[in-house]
């Protein structure tokens, strides 16, 4: 748990953004539940509501759409007893330190940042300061825990390099605190593209048929993949480059099924995509089965989930509060 010094620090956020899918599960969440089993591991995930704020959302169903994102992820394998589990907003320290890490961060870093274009690009209209300086306050969330690993998708490496830079920067100025953490990042499944183009990652902002929700239904599920798109030619072949479509099915076959790429190839040579689709739907359901059921479960004990949410935030209060002396100290704030 928390705070053992002889275990190296894991640590990652956790989107409320509503309902997660099979890219959010296969590129972090199944590789986190697996990581929290390693004794070597002091695995610490949060909910991200401060970074929510970023975008357009509804203030008057947030608090909805954080617990739900809990139970989501207890439900999909996160274990309290294994690891600790908090709410952002919930630690000042999170906050602090990422007004003090923002006055040693170059404006021209924050607006190099690809995840600042992109999202800029899709919201014109509400392109706030909070936007840009978002990769200082998740460098303050990384720090703060003196993390060792961030487990994250691709599109996640270049926030984690911009930490160990600042780490880098605030450790040269004003004396050692902060380790530089390094990105964890799964060798197949960091990034599952999206069903309806996969040119795309997969994501709730492409459209309904574009991904696969965690929790959807055994129809939805089996209409989702039926309708997915795939490449012209027939052969059932893993090829990002030449085949995106036909592979990231396979992808998503392979990391469900738990069977090797290679063989997966194998069984459908000579196939049309047709079957290998409705098995792949059946893989799907089989396995989303059991956490849909734990879910149901979660959702009739609010107690439960509360306390869990209680203890991780007395667990994280410690060490966030305890790395902040450290930095007022060394920053000369007393």
């Amino acid at each position: 748990m928390a705070g053992d010094n002889s275990k190296k620090i894991v640590f990652s956020g956790i989107q409320p953004t509503g309902t997660i899918h099979i890219g959010n599960y296969l590129g972090a969440i199944k590789n986190w539940a697996e990581l929290q089993n390693n004794p070597d591991y002091d695995c610490i995930f949060f909910v991200v509501d401060l970074h929510a704020m970023t975008v357009p959302y509804d203030a008057l169903h947030f608090q909805t759409t954080i617990h739900n994102a809990v139970l989501d992820n207890l439900a999909a394998g996160l274990d309290p007893k294994k690891c600790t589990i908090f709410i952002q907003s919930q630690i000042k320290e999170h906050s602090e330190l990422t007004w003090i890490l923002n006055t040693i961060t170059p404006l021209g870093e924050l607006q190099r940042m690809t995840q600042f274009k992109e999202k800029a690009e899709e919201q014109k209209n509400e392109i706030n300061a909070g936007l840009l300086t978002y990769p200082v306050l998740q460098a303050a969330d990384i720090l703060l825990y003196k993390t060792d690993f961030v487990p994250v998708g691709k599109d996640q490496e270049q926030h984690v390099e911009f930490t160990r830079t600042l780490a880098r920067k605030f450790n040269s100025k004003f004396g050692e605190i902060f380790k530089e953490p390094a990105a964890l990042i799964p060798r197949v499944g960091a990034k599952i593209m999206s069903l309806t183009d996969p040119s795309k990652k997969m994501s709730k902002s492409h459209g309904a048929e574009s991904y696969i929700a965690l929790f959807d239904s055994d129809e939805a599920i089996r209409r989702k993949i039926k309708i997915a798109v795939t490449d012209s030619e027939k052969e059932t072949r893993y090829d990002p480059k030449n085949k995106p479509a036909i592979s990231n099915l396979i992808t998503i076959y392979h990391l469900f099924a738990d069977q090797p790429i290679k063989e997966i190839e194998k069984r459908y040579a000579g196939k049309g995509y047709a079957d290998l689709k409705k098995d792949l739907a059946e893989v799907i359901i089989d396995y989303l089965k059991p956490l849909r059921q734990k879910r149901e479960k979660l959702e009739k004990n609010p107690d439960y989930v509360k306390n869990v949410l209680e203890q991780g935030r007395q667990k994280a209060q410690k060490i966030a509060a305890a790395t902040m002396l450290e930095v007022k100290k060394k920053t000369g704030l007393i």
